[in-house]
């Protein structure tokens, strides 16, 4: 169960959590709003994978509407499992699970901690994270967040993601024909949500300072969109800057790169980084959230938060050294594959399920409505 925006690392996340998942059960309620529910690519994307998804078309700000809505299909689903990511989905999807008796996991993909309004829904997250039957955290720094917040440590499973790779990657040259990048400049990938946490102001300062130049390719859209192009103007990089907007299966398109970039202030374990070490691209990272858990400086080159001038060092050492910075992507890529390989991701998630289930049906109490056992295979709502 998710609020799902249009394709980042939580989305992406589900995604692949819910299409290997489908052997044992799986259905996806989306919450969207007015605006979002034409043809939104999260739900094309589950649909063309066959996975049965249901969306729910709500208000921004109609909790009761989809309260009511989310407990209808709770027990018509009569899930084993309800497993929610975002913090929409753990205060309500979380509050109706466990009013019709079903138990509840919550993945925990990061923290943005920035403007007063998300510290308070976070700060409400929270509250509802600690009646959870399990919390997965996607990172270590996340369990310590968590415990300081009050959910009870026995709870928390610290899981970092799991990589399942794309169908398909596109070859450099066809990859940068498909983006319209011509030319023999060196030019940068950056990936994400255009929101503070995330960190694009931060790189389009090192852009600024890098000597020789590079040229900067930003895909993904947000709320920092239009400040982000006045501050490249400002800083005299227009030209050097290409703003792609929204673009899916963003990572198949990453061997157009000559580096990939990741200037977060905060994150969990990002899935655009994985994607980055799968296509081979030199990587320059913050150490940051579980970032420092996915990569050592012996696959990226990684510095501290809010040090523009420290990226742009890096990707010069990039363009100097291409060998090096070749032979870091080529031992990236063996970690991911080794580390983060989906089939353990999966197992760990399913055993999860499988205590919290277990659990609840040890005890006396069962509510009429759910008068008949639950198959082992029952449906997992994610």
């Amino acid at each position: 169960m998710l609020a799902p925006g249009q394709e980042g690392g939580l989305e992406r996340v589900v995604a692949m959590l819910a299409d290997g998942q489908r052997g044992r059960g799986v259905h996806v309620a989306a919450v969207l709003t007015p605006d979002q529910a034409e043809n939104h690519p999260f739900v094309e994307g589950l649909g063309a994978l066959g996975i049965p998804v249901t969306s729910l078309v709500v208000g921004g700000r109609s909790y009761v509407s989809e309260y009511r809505r989310l407990a209808v299909l709770v027990k018509r689903l009569s899930p084993g499992v309800v497993h929610t990511h975002g913090y929409r989905a753990d205060v309500i999807g979380g509050a109706v699970a466990r009013s019709l008796g079903v138990p509840t996991v919550s993945t925990i993909h990061g923290f943005t901690g920035t403007g007063r309004r998300n510290r308070v829904y976070e700060a409400v997250q929270c509250i509802a994270l600690r009646r959870a039957d399990a919390v997965i955290a996607v990172s270590r720094p996340l369990v310590h967040r968590l415990v300081r917040s009050g959910v009870p440590r026995e709870r928390i499973h610290c899981v970092p993601n799991g990589f399942a790779p794309p169908a398909y990657i596109l070859e450099r040259s066809a990859a940068r024909q498909k983006l319209g990048l011509g030319g023999d400049a060196c030019v940068a990938a950056w990936v994400g949500r255009l929101s503070k946490e995330k960190g694009p102001d931060v790189m389009l300062e090192a852009i600024s300072q890098c000597d020789p130049p590079w040229q900067l390719s930003v895909i993904g859209d947000g709320p920092e969109r239009d400040r982000l192009r006045q501050q490249a103007a400002r800083l005299g990089i227009g030209d050097r800057v290409t703003w792609h907007g929204f673009v899916s299966n963003a990572g198949s398109l990453l061997a157009a790169f000559d580096a990939f970039v990741l200037s977060s202030r905060t994150e969990g374990t990002p899935i655009a980084l994985f994607e980055a070490m799968h296509a081979g691209v030199p990587v320059v990272a913050t150490r940051v959230g579980g970032v420092p858990d996915v990569i050592a400086p012996t696959h990226a080159l990684l510095v501290p938060p809010e040090h523009p001038r420290m990226i742009a060092q890096a990707l010069e050492e990039i363009a100097r050294g291409p060998s090096a910075a070749a032979q870091r992507s080529i031992l990236a890529q063996a970690r991911l594959h080794h580390a983060f390989d989906s089939a353990a991701w999966l197992s760990a998630v399913d055993a999860i399920y499988d205590g919290v289930r277990n659990s609840h049906e040890r005890l006396p109490m069962r509510l009429p409505w759910r008068s008949q056992p639950r198959a082992e295979s029952g449906v997992r709502r994610v």
